[in-house]
């Protein structure tokens, strides 16, 4: 499998909404943002641009619009920034992040019990 973009956090942004509602216009991508940030359009349409350039979505001219839909899977992409993240700040070892997470927050019974599910369900 080959590497997926690199995605900034600005772009990935951009990128939820295009995966949330794709295919979706330039106008609608700058409408559901503008609703969540405080970006002006022109940025909006920068990195639209700029994930274009990186083939991480593509566009058809429909009339006058541009509509854009993803060439890189949202859960591809999680599963590549999560290792990552693992690797980089945990050597790879999962059971010392989770280690790290728990010394700071605690867990509900509930999220508990979703884990033991996801364990069991890997053995």
């Amino acid at each position: 499998m080959k590497p997926l973009p690199q995605i900034s956090e600005a772009e990935y942004e951009v990128m939820r909404i295009i995966w949330k509602y794709a295919p979706i216009s330039t106008n609608e991508i700058v409408e559901k943002l503008e609703a969540v940030t405080s970006w002006n359009p022109k940025t909006i349409q920068t990195l639209i641009k700029r994930l274009v350039t990186k083939h991480a979505i593509t566009y058809e001219k429909e009339s006058r619009m541009f509509v854009y839909t993803p060439l890189v899977e949202e859960s591809e992409y999680i599963s590549q920034e999560s290792n990552h993240f693992l690797k980089k700040y945990y050597g790879g070892n999962i059971s010392t992040m989770l280690s790290a997470y728990l010394d700071h927050d605690r867990l509900s019974e509930s999220e508990i019990d979703d884990l033991r599910r996801l364990l069991e369900r890997k053995k």
